[in-house]
């Protein structure tokens, strides 16, 4: 990918802006479309950093746009094939250009759909501690980043609002929010998307230990999957050759940034610490390697 100038946020003049998130700016198309930019933002800690990664929105659409099509059988998406050039006012194309997606407008649900294949991270904090994961019981004397015998496991977790941090659910505090029949939908569909793009992406030297969907509604009830889709930011990416258990392996994803932050002298709250150029070089080739081996790209 060739170097560019980083976009680290939208001016859009020519729809209505909706919101700004950690990584996406949202306008409205019309009253059933949404437009959704991925900017170079990069978050961790669910906090915005103050320095952009140059690309990575770029990137990140490319991934997303494979993902939603090669696991479209299994669930319908947001997305509508509009080309987002074609909603914005001709001076306005390049914040677009390879970065954006024309979506339908749904109401996406109030969690996040998290599978584990993979004990790391919090996950792994929490099973140290309890000998479960968001109150699903695992066999005693797993080492960190080891398999989860059985197969992957559904841990939602609320959705923060930005600046404040997502926190692990069990399964019965989603059945009070959506209902017991949705929870077991959005379970099955979480877990089937993650074990079948685990399977391919292991093929191509990438072990997903990790992912987050998010998922919404439309107004006859269907449900959708949103969002972005089993991307860098979203997913840990472990090489395949470098995996190992006992230590958290080294990634294609944040948790090089999340490494980095944590030897910084730095509480997790707003401002966060700037980047080094170093870091946001290895951030985006790792990024770049992993859209490579995925698809092909």
């Amino acid at each position: 990918m060739e170097k560019e100038s980083a976009l680290f946020e939208t001016n859009i003049k020519s729809l209505t802006f909706v919101h700004r998130g950690k990584v996406r700016d949202i306008y409205a198309v019309d009253d059933d479309r949404l437009l959704i930019v991925q900017t170079d933002r990069l978050s961790a800690f669910d906090v915005i950093l103050p320095d952009p990664i140059p690309g990575k929105g770029k990137l990140l659409t490319a991934l997303s746009a494979f993902w939603f099509e090669k696991l479209a059988h299994i669930i319908p998406n947001h997305l509508t094939g509009i080309t987002p050039e074609s909603v914005v006012a001709e001076n306005e194309r390049d914040q677009v250009q390879g970065r954006a997606f024309v979506i339908r407008r749904l109401k996406p649900l109030p969690v996040e759909a998290i599978v584990r294949g993979y004990i790391v991270g919090s996950g792994w904090k929490d099973y140290q501690a309890t000998g479960a994961v968001c109150g699903i019981q695992l066999p005693p004397g797993l080492q960190q980043a080891e398999k989860i015998p059985g197969g992957a496991i559904f841990t939602p977790s609320t959705k923060a609002q930005v600046g404040l941090h997502d926190e692990n659910i069990a399964l019965s505090e989603v059945e009070q929010q959506i209902g017991k029949d949705l929870t077991a939908r959005v379970k099955e569909k979480a877990v089937q998307l993650y074990t079948e793009a685990a399977d391919y992406a292991v093929q191509r030297g990438i072990i997903i230990a990790d992912t987050k969907f998010e998922f919404g509604l439309d107004d006859a009830g269907e449900l959708y999957l949103i969002d972005e889709v089993l991307t860098p930011d979203s997913s840990r990416f472990w090489p395949v050759d470098q995996y190992q258990t006992g230590i958290s392996p080294p990634s294609y994803d944040k948790q090089f940034v999340r490494d980095w932050l944590e030897m910084q002298n730095w509480n997790k709250k707003p401002p966060a610490p700037k980047l080094p150029e170093n870091v946001i070089r290895q951030t985006m080739e790792k990024y770049e390697e992993a859209l490579r081996r995925l698809t092909g790209v």
